[in-house]
């Protein structure tokens, strides 16, 4: 098999598709909710705190020396990261709601009874048969002359 048949066959095939819409959705999902919790989030709990900027909260390590270009600021910017972590609780928190909506909607479907199968039709035939003899019926004329011997003919 040549390698660019494979790697066709392999393209082609459906999971490796949802994987890539899934990869594609999640990466505009992330830009969504990026903006969702730089401009509208972190806002107003920044004002709430006193007019803080989350987004430029850090520890200097070392400040910048304003005289000499030789000395750069090194800071630990924990406020992007408290961006972060708020970011990732409301993309664990999507995926938890859309994970709980599948599930349930799987249960439901489990859930309801599937008609049974009808049973084969001599099956259907000699369960007839069984509650006519428990009834004590007679059988029918057809049935009874088919049982009698023919009588000898006379000529």
């Amino acid at each position: 098999m040549s390698m660019t048949k494979e790697f066709r066959d392999f393209i082609a095939r459906g999971n490796v598709v949802d994987l890539a819409v899934g990869v594609v959705i999640g990466g505009a999902f992330g830009a969504i909710v990026k903006s969702l919790v730089d401009e509208i989030i972190m806002p107003p709990i920044g004002l709430l705190l006193g007019n803080v900027d989350f987004s430029k909260l850090e520890w200097v390590l070392r400040p910048e020396n304003p005289l000499t270009d030789a000395v750069e600021k090194v800071a630990i910017g924990y406020g992007g990261f408290i961006n972060t972590i708020i970011q990732f609780l409301i993309v664990a928190m999507a995926i938890f709601f859309m994970v709980k909506a599948i599930n349930s909607a799987r249960r439901e479907a489990e859930a309801e009874p599937e008609a049974p199968a009808a049973p084969p039709a001599d099956e259907v035939l000699l369960t007839e048969i069984r509650d006519l003899l428990k009834a004590g019926a007679k059988p029918a004329p057809a049935a009874a002359a088919a049982r009698k011997p023919a009588a000898p003919k006379k000529a």
